[in-house]
């Protein structure tokens, strides 16, 4: 018989559906103590797996529980999970809006059990514990050994560089347990997102023919540590953004259209400040018109970025150790400065940005220019063509990164059919915009404005 292990501060186990009203108290205190968790239903309280029936139906009543106890609304992922044939429901959970009652009822978790408690013990609690890092010290399920090496040398050597580790000699066991991210053996789930070699966490990154995201140009996904994906996170914004040259004493440069500070800033605290474990994940997308970095979970401040910017404010850290981390690695240049710094880059290189925050999320807007060629009229950013519509746009868009697509391909990437796909080319070839060559079945089209 397959154990799942014993229950946790952040684990619960229910044998059937039956004990739906205790699994949704056991929801509510996991997310008022940990602000994330997980429960099984046709698991035993000692970690047995017995199973129970699993249908569309039961999925629904499960959803539907936690839509009507679970208060502030949350949205939980609800899947079927098989261990050796036996079905169990398995829901992940997680919050921010602290504090979470069931059935009106408030509920505190402490080791394996819920204990109700009363509105103002809970904001006692919270009091108390509002800088105090949970998920970072938890234990992973990755052994010390299980770390990706060249990353913690490539840190260390970035640190003592910088300054902002004392030179020296360093091993991988004396920057785990230097900066407290092993303990009993094991990586502890900040050591393990920083450096587990298990690839822990998810980058999602997206190129998009215009600024809405319906027509893919490009997508990839990265699974990495995150000091590996901050690198792949700035290595893909850099080489799909424009660049300019410019000659100054004979010296050539290649100046990006947005600083790469400016990237840098915004991807470290990206990550340093993100909900680990949550449902979305890190996501970058490249439009057109504007770049965004998404980041999970909400804002982590109760002050504004445009208070940041304004004053001079004590940074709110949530993962104090990842933070540590990037700003030794000089990812972070300083605390609670990163809004000011972004913002007196971003002036500096006259580009506007903005942001939004939604429940799931953080996003970071950067708008891009248009650019404009040296023939009157004509441009190079197809969103800012006026006497085209928006198909005929993302179709030229389209053409642009691969001028040998078929009419198939098109359609399939501008999520339309072959017949409008046509008369869209028609329409770009006879304004001038396009130029067929070679035959019907090896064409490729000729970009012309």
């Amino acid at each position: 018989m397959i154990n799942l292990g014993k229950e946790t501060e952040t684990l619960e186990f229910k044998k059937t559906t039956g004990e739906m009203k205790a699994a949704m108290i056991s929801i509510a205190s996991i997310l008022n103590k940990h602000g994330v968790g997980t429960l099984y239903f046709g698991v035993k309280p000692n970690g047995d797996v017995t199973g129970q029936e699993v249908s569309e139906s039961s999925l629904r009543d499960v959803s539907r529980a936690v839509y009507e106890t679970i208060k502030p609304q949350i949205y939980p992922a609800i899947t079927e999970e098989v261990f050796e044939g036996h079905s169990t429901i398995k829901v992940e959970f997680s919050g921010e809006s602290t504090p979470y009652s069931a059935s009106g009822r408030y509920y505190l978790r402490t080791a394996d059990e819920d204990r109700e408690v009363t509105p103002e013990e809970l904001k006692v609690f919270f009091g108390a514990n509002k800088y105090r890092e949970k998920w970072e010290k938890g234990l992973s399920d990755l052994t010390e050994k299980q770390v990706d090496r060249s990353a913690i040398k490539t840190f260390w050597q970035n640190a003592v560089a910088a300054g902002r580790l004392p030179a020296g000699r360093y091993t991988c066991p004396i920057i785990l347990n230097r900066f407290g991210l092993v303990r009993d053996g094991k990586l502890t789930n900040a050591g393990e997102a920083l450096f587990g070699n298990n690839h822990p966490i998810s980058l999602k990154v997206g190129i998009f023919a215009t600024d809405e995201k319906l027509t893919i140009l490009d997508m990839k996904m990265f699974e990495d540590n995150i000091f590996n994906l901050l690198k792949h996170a700035e290595e893909y914004i850099l080489s799909h953004i424009r660049w300019r040259v410019e000659i100054e004493s004979m010296e050539r440069d290649e100046i990006p259209e947005v600083p790469v500070a400016v990237i840098r800033e915004i991807l470290a605290n990206s990550f340093a400040h993100a909900v680990y474990g949550g449902r979305t994940m890190h996501e970058i997308c490249i439009h057109p018109g504007k770049i965004t970095i998404y980041s999970p979970g909400e804002y982590a401040s109760k002050f504004k970025p445009e208070e940041y910017i304004k004053k001079d404010l004590e940074s709110e850290i949530r993962n104090p150790a990842i933070s540590k981390i990037l700003f030794l690695n000089k990812s972070i240049e300083k605390f609670g400065s990163g809004f000011k710094r972004i913002d007196s880059l971003c002036k500096d290189a006259d580009i506007e940005y903005s942001y939004e925050n939604g429940q799931n999320g953080f996003k970071f807007i950067i708008q891009r220019k248009p650019i404009r060629s040296d023939i009157a009229n004509v441009t190079s950013d197809v969103t800012s063509i006026g006497e085209l519509n928006l198909t005929e746009k993302t179709i030229l868009a389209i053409l642009k990164t691969k001028p040998d697509a078929s009419r198939d391909e098109l359609a399939e990437k501008a999520s339309k059919t072959v017949r409008t796909v046509q008369r869209t080319l028609n329409s770009l070839r006879d304004k001038g915009y396009i130029e067929r060559e070679g035959a019907k079945q090896n064409t490729v089209w000729r970009i012309k404005k």
